[in-house]
């Protein structure tokens, strides 16, 4: 399966933990795409800097589309205002962080 790794920033002006970050953005492809469509988007979270509110992505090369639509869904994260802001996408995790490195 091909991949792609999204650059996203977390807006918000209280700090989100990863577990929250990773669990509201489960939820969010869950609620647009069912328990089974959620998971063929193949989303992992491979990084996250709480202190930069930076954080890298993974998923499915056939649903980035999709995935982009739930990410923007997200307005709040356990009742935070904390929209999800994707920076960029790349083929692979070096060209990523060239990119769009942490700011």
């Amino acid at each position: 399966m091909r991949r792609r790794y999204l650059a996203v920033k977390v807006d918000s002006v209280q700090e989100i933990e990863e577990r929250e970050l990773k669990k509201a953005i489960w939820n969010s492809v869950e609620r647009l795409f069912g328990e089974v469509g959620a998971s063929k988007t193949g989303f992992v979270l491979i990084s996250y800097d709480v202190s930069k509110k930076y954080a890298v992505l993974r998923c499915a090369n056939t649903l980035l589309e999709p995935f982009r639509a739930s990410l923007a869904s997200i307005t709040e994260i356990n009742g935070k205002p904390a929209p999800i802001h994707v920076l960029g996408v790349s083929g692979t995790l070096k060209s990523l962080e060239r990119k769009f490195p942490p700011t």
